[in-house]
């Protein structure tokens, strides 16, 4: 299982963790894969960071943030210290391959999620992606609960007006985590986004979309 950690973890995954771990194993059990773990002191998830600084304005250029994915290749390998030990990690030195915009559907009835990517956020790039889901439920009454967006709440919409069987539910102000699609946003992000390494925008779109057709394991 220590070897396997130092091979790359499944396609469309960022990084192995336990449920991967034994579906890899032939007879081990996720409980197993905890338990060794802990004896090596191993933990998947922490992410411990520390900066060098050099830029006497470093702090406020830190603060510029996008509200959108992008594909960052990231600079990673070992790193080997004075007193001998080794960790594998990631530089802050990314270069940057595009983004994209991750539209998604969470169907609450199956659990089946449909995504679609853009370029853009706009109010043009949200009916596209509403219309693709309103084609695959023609004649049947569809609610769909959004958050507070302002491309999901014109002054007037003409489209909800031309398809009556459509009904919209806002989520509060500052509640968007009330919606159930954030939990595979959450989900998706942990697994795929953090820590992955993408040089083009086309390998992060895929990436997201193999995450979303082979998601097969619990959490």
């Amino acid at each position: 299982m220590l070897a396997l950690l130092d091979q790359p973890p499944p396609n469309s995954y960022a990084q192995w963790n336990g449920p991967l771990l034994a579906a890899a194993l032939d007879g081990v059990s996720v409980h197993q894969v905890w338990r060794i773990l802990r004896q090596h002191n191993i933990c998947l998830e922490r992410r411990r960071t520390c900066c060098f600084n050099t830029d006497p304005e470093f702090g406020s250029k830190a603060a510029d943030e996008k509200p959108s994915i992008q594909a960052l290749e990231r600079a990673q390998g070992y790193l080997r210290l004075p007193d001998g030990k080794a960790f594998n990690g990631l530089s802050d030195y990314d270069k940057r391959h595009g983004r994209t915009t991750l539209f998604a559907a969470l169907e609450v009835t199956t659990g089946l999620v449909k995504t679609g990517h853009s370029n853009r956020r706009r109010r043009r790039e949200f009916l596209d992606f509403t219309n693709e889901l309103v084609a695959g439920h023609a004649n049947r009454e569809i609610h769909v609960v959004l958050d507070n967006v302002n491309t999901h709440k014109p002054k007037n919409d003409r489209w909800l007006k031309k398809h009556l069987n459509v009904h919209l539910h806002f989520t509060l102000t500052y509640s968007s985590w009330l919606n159930q699609v954030e939990c595979w946003f959450s989900i998706i992000s942990r697994h795929t986004l953090r820590g992955g390494s993408f040089t083009s925008a086309r390998q992060l779109r895929k990436a997201i979309d193999d995450f979303g057709a082979g998601l097969k394991y619990s959490y």
